[in-house]
């Protein structure tokens, strides 16, 4: 079994934040989204994956990843360059993927629990495809399934007025190499794209095995700065606190909190959990960290309360004002003066200073 990561798309949906870098790079409870795929992968046994490249900063994606020892993966780039559908992603890597089974699990996604079962299922199956789905509340955003009275995937639609289901495909497949003699068959469509949910249902057409299966847990697209934050929740409601950094007043830290080596939580700060802060970052006295954030590496907060939020590495914030289901970027200063209005929701890319 071969892995492939697809780490294209604009992400227009998450501007500013998407400026200066590809979208599946933004941290979720201070890791990468693309790095909770790729760990899927490996932990599903999976050693060779292939990372199909977008246009928007790929030296940055290849500068986080490297040749992939220090995930335990052997990593091929592949540059996609401009998009043009999943199914285009996909069929770059058919020098690759050779004659193995693979699973393709879109960059951006994030899925509890893994692929690690539903791999092994795979395997043992004599399935030319298989499909992950999830029942949505707004299955038009989605490529949607339509199944046949005995339950039967039947149909395969791209973000239908109307939907046959309210089950949606996921960012996760499991194909066989006989996928890319259907996507060599496609033709752009009304979004000029090649449609991996035409190029299965060629498949269902033409008689081949096309097995679906459920989300148990959660999936979570992070397609919008919400869906991000929303993550970035559940993520954190699965914490495992680990405290390797210094808190010089008991009672600072108040339920699952971990703290990176080097961070240190200042006399008088109070950090309410879940909430995780990463390496070499001051939390001074008099700050409020509630539930729900994540804070990244090289930061400082002087001043304020922020909650439900994720400030990237290498930020100064000091407010008076309270920082709620806000995004700050890498590098930025958020500082306000002492009599502003109090509560603040921020998007803020890279390298960004805000006074007010």
């Amino acid at each position: 079994m071969k892995g492939v990561i697809l780490h294209g798309g604009h992400g227009t949906r998450l501007r500013p934040l998407t400026h200066t870098g590809p979208k599946q790079l933004i941290p979720i409870a201070n890791k990468s989204i693309s790095q909770y795929v790729l760990e899927d992968i490996r932990e599903a046994g999976v050693e060779d994956v292939a990372i199909v490249l977008g246009d928007v900063y790929p030296e940055k994606v290849m500068e986080h990843y490297g040749d992939g020892a220090r995930f335990h993966v052997r990593i091929t780039y592949i540059p996609q360059g401009e998009p043009k559908g999943i199914a285009h992603a996909i069929g770059m890597c058919r020098a690759f993927v050779g004659g193995d089974p693979f699973i393709v699990y879109l960059g951006d996604n994030l899925l509890k629990g893994g692929v690690k079962q539903l791999s092994r299922d795979f395997e043992q199956s004599p399935h030319d495809a298989m499909i992950l789905l999830c029942e949505v509340k707004d299955p038009t955003r989605f490529g949607v399934a339509g199944f046949d009275e005995g339950g039967r995937l039947k149909t395969l639609v791209e973000k239908p007025k109307k939907p046959p289901s309210k089950y949606a495909l996921t960012g996760v497949y499991f194909f066989k190499p006989i996928i890319f003699e259907m996507i060599k068959e496609l033709k752009p469509s009304w979004r000029d794209e090649l449609e991996i949910t035409e190029a299965i249902q060629h498949l269902i057409d033409k008689g081949y095995n096309v097995n679906h299966a459920f989300v148990k847990g959660w999936w979570k697209d992070t397609g919008t700065p919400e869906d991000i934050l929303d993550a970035n929740r559940l993520v954190l409601d699965g914490l495992i606190a680990i405290n390797e950094g210094s808190v010089e007043e008991i009672g600072s830290i108040q339920g699952r909190v971990s703290l990176g080596k080097g961070s240190v939580v200042k006399r008088g700060a109070v950090i309410r959990g879940p909430a995780v802060v990463g390496e070499e970052t001051t939390i001074q006295g008099d700050v409020y960290i509630g539930p729900y954030t994540s804070i990244g590496d090289h930061v400082t907060v002087k001043r304020g309360e922020i909650e439900n939020s994720i400030i990237m590495d290498h930020c100064l914030i000091d407010v008076e004002d309270r920082i709620t289901d806000s995004i700050i970027g890498s590098h930025s200063k958020i500082i306000t003066g002492a009599d502003k209005p109090r509560g603040k929701r921020l998007v803020v890319g890279e390298s960004s200073s805000v006074v007010f």
